[in-house]
């Protein structure tokens, strides 16, 4: 399975809405703690290591890095 760039959602808005609203009250320390509850979540969700690292390197290369 390759790692899936196209827009694959039906609401992606409605999606940001509610990441937003789940990081809503929390400290910095508690939002990044949620980002790295969820990212772990989805990671075992996808389960491919292929597509885990290549998801990994477009984000680290989307920060110049």
């Amino acid at each position: 399975m390759a790692l899936q760039r196209q827009l694959n959602m039906a609401d992606p808005d409605g999606l940001y809405a509610a990441i937003i609203d789940a990081h809503a009250g929390l400290t910095e320390a508690e939002s990044a703690a949620l980002n790295a509850r969820l990212v772990l979540l989805l990671a075992n969700h996808i389960g491919d290591p292929a597509v885990l690292a290549e998801a990994l390197a477009v984000a680290r290369k989307s920060l110049g890095k």
